[in-house]
């Protein structure tokens, strides 16, 4: 069959369609759902062993993302193929688990074939199709109903609607887990250790600061040529001012010396503490590397001095630092 030319205007209205009648679906089951939701978390929370789920095509590939999304939130599961479980991968499954089966009939026969031997292990099953009175429906220890009036498919053949509903549907049950499981966000990097999400939970301002050799600062009685000699050592276009006991008093940055420039200034004999910015914005060492980007980019500055309880003076860190750790 030959692709005809199709206008703009057509292309828009079939999108806008077939985006209406999958949101219908998900606001018909929203409606819908019932103490089954619930009995389903419970069952899975009381699981010792893991949530194994299986479906066969369009659910399985639902299927398998579903799985995935368990497995980052708390929730330890796997996906299997229900044509392999037959030919041994059943094995994965014990008594300690539950199964999560989809078909939006309900009526797989690779899932339906199996469902007894499942039974057989000591499994508990939880399955998600879109036909309560189906066989999958009735066998089940719990039954989610994912069923849609009508897929956005024209020819309401080709799984859309259904498979969005099963999707969503999925992601309220590992949602729901998340919470009851009290799931925070250092478990959710724990899970995602090489992701941008990852380094943005994981990284603190410890792991990137500057410090020890490498932190510039002078003492308050510092000349301006000596400040300017620590910035150019250090490298990092700025230098903490500290007093006697170690605490900031200041922040001499590349910014400050272009206002001093502005007016005469005897760069032998000028102090650094009537040039530096008094009571500059600081971090502490324990908090997340992100928060020490949105304290950056809300204050329209560039780097930022680490301090303990105490005020002593740690680290410090700049956005070049952030952009090489990944955070930004």
């Amino acid at each position: 069959m030959r692709p005809q030319a199709t206008s703009p205007e057509h292309l828009l209205a079939l999108a806008r369609q077939v985006l209406e009648i999958e949101a219908d679906a998900l606001h018909a089951i929203s409606a819908r759902l019932d103490a089954g939701f619930a009995e389903a978390v419970n069952l899975i929370l009381a699981c010792t062993g893991r949530v194994v789920v299986s479906g066969m095509g369009k659910s399985g590939h639902v299927g398998s993302k579903i799985a995935a999304t368990l497995a980052s939130t708390g929730t330890p599961a796997f996906f299997m193929h229900p044509g392999e479980a037959s030919h041994g991968d059943l094995g994965m499954i014990t008594h300690d688990d539950v199964v999560l089966a989809l078909s939006n009939s309900g009526e797989s026969s690779e899932i339906v074939s199996i469902v007894p031997l499942i039974k057989r292990r000591g499994a508990k099953l939880v399955a998600m199709t879109g036909n309560a009175n189906s066989t999958m429906a009735r066998e089940a220890d719990v039954h989610l109903n994912a069923g849609v009036d009508k897929e956005a498919c024209p020819l309401n053949l080709a799984p859309t609607a259904s498979t969005t509903a099963a999707l969503a549907l999925g992601d309220a049950l590992a949602v729901a887990l998340l919470d009851a499981r009290g799931f925070s966000a250092d478990d959710f990097a724990r899970t995602h250790p090489g992701g941008s999400l990852g380094r943005r939970l994981l990284i603190h301002v410890r792991d990137v600061m500057h410090g020890g050799d490498a932190l510039p600062q002078v003492g308050l009685d510092a000349t301006l040529k000596a400040a300017l000699f620590e910035m150019t050592q250090k490298g990092l276009g700025m230098t903490a001012v500290v007093d006697a006991a170690g605490k900031v008093a200041g922040l001499f940055t590349d910014g400050d010396l272009r206002r001093a420039l502005e007016r005469p200034l005897d760069l032998q004999q000028s102090k650094i503490a009537d040039l530096m910015t008094r009571n500059p914005k600081t971090i502490r060492a324990d908090e997340l590397a992100v928060a020490a980007v949105e304290k950056m980019e809300s204050l329209k500055i560039n780097g930022l001095l680490v301090v303990d309880e105490n005020k002593l003076l740690v680290g410090a860190l700049n956005m070049h630092d952030l952009l090489k750790a990944g955070v930004v």
